[in-house]
């Protein structure tokens, strides 16, 4: 290798080849030829050539590296072809560690060296306090990550795969590995084409599952395995050529992450489960309110098809999201896929058909049937937001939003009712823009949405719900007797009889006639009677208890008073020698 000086070096490199990428505490990227402090290291760097890419090794990673090294009167103290170790072991001194981390693949660099991140006191061929070069060029690199944090799982990455995320615990993946002792015999090995396991299933053993959540799509990687993550009892894999992982073992694996399906759980309950066979396109999901286009496969727990749509010449299915067309499951579903998307489906009973048997176009389904469907998404068209709306047309869409919740309403479907109300406030909201002949509408509109969901609120206990709507509505109008009316059933219900008879008394001043409000006060009169009963039966308690202590005290004080002066006449007889009580004084 040929040493390249600060006297020689201008006359090999071309000044204007910038080398990408590397910025030192941002600073510009260096220029081949130009020479740079590394921070405040001491440290200093001029770049000979260009490395490729923009990725950097890091501590604990393992690099492969040509070097010399020499002193600065041109002494060559050490060489190398080809050196492979761990950034940060130990092997070489700290100060080249530090320089190598800003290094690219194929770069070469020279690298000046302060004693103190050098050989110190010195060493064969180093003397004490010496500043020295290196030229380094680092051939490549092997990304080292400790999967499990304490050394029991060492992943080197060996071929990165695609920077399109990692699978989790839910997912389903497809990998291919070979399991082996550190003296190279087999324990196990799957197929060329993988083996495919859901991730929180477990696999063989520990390391497996606990890597491969680290591993992106195509990654091929090499595991040292320490025994606590190595054995794992009922877990061989069902492979004739697998044996028994022997205990205090280190296994070396070699594996690769062929494929991954996402398992997502769309409900809270994990009792509908969506895995994508295909991702969508695109961002956007069909969410709530949108009319979609779907095929689908409807199969029972033992596979066999009860229902079919878009295939074979059958219709394809539309529907709109949240308004219950189509069974719970499916519905919910629905409202998180992409364009193109296509997913397994699992639906329990609760979220499918519950305890009714329905027939289907291919066959029954039985009461309490764990269903599967197979959905494509072919096509949806998203309800328009407010603001893809003009002021007329934002009207017309909070009016029908408002009629659909009043139906369902009249319906006891008051949580659904519940979200039509809030669709149709938000379309006529203040950030709108209205002319000035639409105002009192608008304004009527909202108000009525407020009360139609406080009574949503009532039906569904959410009593501060409605408090705190019914209150937005009288910070628009003072005196509406509707809101006061429905606070008030609200702030019954909670206990609140004070303020419920304050929002009574302002409903009666404002309608003195309203049958509802009088009845609703005179149920208010029998609560707080109750209620006052109790509280007079709770002090009487109270009292009497008290009373009967007060009388024990009295009772203690009295007798304690007594023997006090008892005491105190037998201690004055018997300083006066009273013949009355020698027989009870103490000789002693």
């Amino acid at each position: 290798m040929v040493i390249i000086t600060e006297s020689n070096a201008s006359n090999l490199v071309n000044e204007e080849d910038e080398e990408p990428g590397e910025v030192i505490e941002s600073a510009p990227p260096l220029k081949v030829g130009e020479e740079r402090l590394l921070g405040s290291s001491g440290i200093r760097k001029r770049l000979l050539k260009r490395g490729l890419a923009f990725e950097l090794p890091d501590i604990g990673d393992e690099v492969t590296i040509k070097f010399v090294g020499w002193l600065l009167d041109g002494t060559k103290f050490s060489e190398s072809d080809g050196v492979t170790y761990a950034l940060g072991s130990g092997k070489m001194v700290s100060g080249l560690d530090r320089g190598i981390v800003t290094m690219k693949k194929g770069e070469r660099a020279l690298f000046t060296l302060p004693p103190e991140l050098a050989y110190g006191e010195g060493t064969n061929g180093v003397p004490p306090n010496s500043v020295i070069n290196f030229q380094v060029e680092l051939i490549s690199w092997i990304t080292v990550i400790d999967v499990s944090k304490d050394g029991g799982i060492i992943k080197r990455v060996l071929v990165k795969g695609e920077q399109t995320g990692k699978p989790s615990d839910l997912d389903e993946v497809l990998v291919k590995y070979a399991v082996m002792l550190a003296d190279g015999t087999l324990l196990a090995k799957t197929p060329e084409e993988g083996v495919e396991f859901y991730l929180n299933d477990g696999h063989f053993c520990p390391a497996l599952s606990k890597a491969i959540k680290t591993m992106n799509r195509g990654e091929k990687v090499n595991l040292a395995v320490q025994p606590n993550y190595a054995y794992q009892l009922g877990s061989m894999n069902s492979d004739q050529n697998s044996h028994a992982i022997p205990k205090n073992t280190v296994l070396s694996i070699d594996m690769e992450l062929l494929s991954f399906k996402r398992v997502i759980s769309v409900t809270t309950d994990s009792k509908v489960m969506k895995k994508i066979l295909k991702e969508g396109q695109g961002a956007l999901t069909a969410d709530e309110g949108a009319l979609v286009t779907v095929r689908y496969k409807a199969m029972l727990k033992d596979g066999s098809i009860f229902e079919k749509k878009g295939y074979d010449g059958e219709e394809k299915l539309q529907f709109i999201t949240g308004e219950e067309q189509v069974i719970t499951g499916l519905d919910r579903v629905a409202m998180t896929m992409r364009k193109g998307e296509q997913a397994m489906i699992t639906i329990d009973p609760e979220y499918g058909f519950g305890s009714v048997e329905v027939r289907r176009d291919l066959a029954a389904v039985p009461s309490y049937s764990t269903l599967s469907y197979e959905v494509e998404m072919l096509n949806f068209v998203k309800e328009k937001e407010p603001w893809e709306l003009i002021g007329s047309e934002r009207i017309q869409a909070a009016e029908m939003k408002k009629n659909e919740g009043n139906v369902l309403f009249k319906n006891g479907k008051y949580q659904r009712a519940l979200k039509k109300y809030d669709k149709a406030a938000t379309y006529v909201g203040e950030d709108g823009s209205f002319g000035d002949d639409s105002q009192k509408l608008v304004k009527s509109l909202r108000v009525s949405c407020w009360l139609n969901n406080a009574a949503c609120c009532l039906r569904l206990n959410n009593y501060q719900g409605a408090i705190e709507l019914c209150s937005k509505v009288l910070d628009t109008e003072f005196s509406n007797v509707k809101a006061l009316y429905r606070r008030s059933q609200a702030y019954i219900e909670t206990a609140d009889y004070h303020l419920a008879e304050a929002d009574i008394k302002k409903a009666l001043e404002a309608d003195p006639g309203n049958r509802e409000v009088k009845a609703i006060q005179l149920k208010l009169k029998k609560l707080q009677a109750e209620s006052n009963k109790r509280d007079a039966k709770l002090y009487s308690n109270m009292f009497s208890q008290m009373t009967k202590r007060l009388k024990l005290e009295n009772v203690e004080d009295t007798k304690k008073n007594e023997v006090t002066m008892a005491m105190e006449t037998e201690n004055v007889g018997v300083s006066c020698g009273s013949p009355d009580n020698e027989m009870i004084v103490d000789p002693r």
